[in-house]
């Protein structure tokens, strides 16, 4: 089953997340949120797997500045 573990604010944002999960061997999953004509420019959700949502967030939030 596939986790949200992020909502990214556009499609760029979400692009740059995934390619980072990716190299630490994650498997993700973009799925656009809301208005679809809104293309990069609207929210992205990023999914990975349930059994690497824990890992994903701490790449995650290791990577996002607070």
């Amino acid at each position: 089953m596939w986790t949200v573990v992020y909502i990214s604010s556009n499609g760029i944002l979400a692009e740059q997340l995934k390619s980072v999960l990716v190299e630490e061997g994650l498997l993700v999953m973009l799925r656009p949120v809301g208005i679809p004509f809104l293309g990069e420019a609207g929210p992205v959700e990023l999914l990975v797997p349930e059994s690497e949502a824990e890992e994903a967030h701490e790449i995650i939030n290791s990577k996002i500045p607070i």
